[in-house]
């Protein structure tokens, strides 16, 4: 079973077309010599149980075919189970491979714009790397990531798309987009990192948590984050005002939103946040509510294929 990939499908990635396309994908691999053993999703959240129950059963390879969201269930299969077995940061540590057939695919636009083609290469190759996993606990547990989390103007957008305008697909985006303009709810989150300091509770557009460089598929909120470098990258934009917002919305595409004078970002280890309350928060593409109090990394806890 040791070289063998479990491969998690989500069928509904990319608003269906991963059903299309999952089955001649993984026959490439096949017939390359990679061996797979397949199963498919039929409801939110259930990738992480069958990861959960793969580790059990001696699985160490994994294969996400579908997007964002399904590496993440898979992520969070993952752990905490993982990092706690005797050797989990080095040989034993497990792997994540992906067939990017959903809508973001996020994380592997660090690597390569070349979505699938890019990502077989990589797994026909064997190349891999180590990764971080970052891992947030809040008052009801703890949630892992490899992409990013984020807190404000993106988070509201999301929770309104996934609640209100979710089957209207692009046009859906646009009027979550035109929802969160009317609304813009600048307001104070407070948090500190690395011990340091008072709590910063200044107001905010947005804060986004990051282990690597991209969302929403193309837009590079934290170009300085590395994947590996066992450091969260802290992007904050301060309280922006819709003009502004829109003005200069492009610049989150190619990284200058930085460079705004209310824009900061920091390279730090370990976040605490004083909420009074659950927020909606935005992570690795799905929309959760959580009572936030502290992130951190596990350094190199995962091997991805890229």
């Amino acid at each position: 079973m040791s070289d063998t990939f479990f491969a998690i499908v989500n069928p509904a990635a990319g608003g269906g077309r991963c059903r299309k396309l999952a089955t001649p994908a993984l026959d490439r691999a096949r017939a390359a010599g990679i061996k797979v053993d397949v199963v498919e999703t039929k409801a939110p959240g259930q990738a992480t149980e069958l990861t959960r129950d793969a580790y059990a059963g001696g699985y160490r390879r994994f294969l996400a075919v579908g997007g964002d969201g399904t590496s993440y269930e898979i992520v969070n299969g993952l752990f905490p189970d993982a990092q706690m077995q005797p050797g989990a940061h080095t040989g034993d540590r497990p792997t994540l491979a992906f067939l990017p057939l959903g809508t973001g695919n996020s994380f592997l636009r660090d690597f390569s714009d070349q979505g699938v083609d890019f990502a077989m290469a990589a797994l026909l190759a064997g190349r891999s790397q180590s990764c971080d996993v970052l891992r947030m606990t809040h008052k009801d547990g703890v949630i892992h990531y490899i992409n990013l989390l984020s807190m404000g103007f993106a988070a509201d957008v999301a929770a309104v798309r996934a609640r209100r305008f979710q089957r209207y697909g692009q046009l859906g985006y646009l009027l979550a987009i035109f929802t969160g303009l009317v609304r813009l709810d600048r307001r104070p989150l407070p948090l500190r990192f690395d011990g340091q300091g008072e709590f910063d509770r200044r107001r905010c557009l947005f804060l986004t948590f990051n282990n690597s460089k991209f969302t929403g598929g193309t837009m590079k909120i934290a170009p300085h984050a590395a994947v590996n470098d066992g450091l969260i990258e802290y992007v904050r934009w301060g309280p922006v005002g819709r003009l502004g917002l829109i003005r200069n919305l492009h610049t989150l595409y190619d990284g200058t939103h930085i460079n705004h004078p209310l824009a900061e970002r920091h390279s730090v280890r370990r976040v605490e946040f004083f909420l009074d309350a659950p927020i909606d928060v935005m992570v690795d593409g799905e929309v959760l509510t959580l009572h936030c109090q502290m992130l951190d990394v596990l350094p190199s806890a995962l091997n991805v294929v890229v």
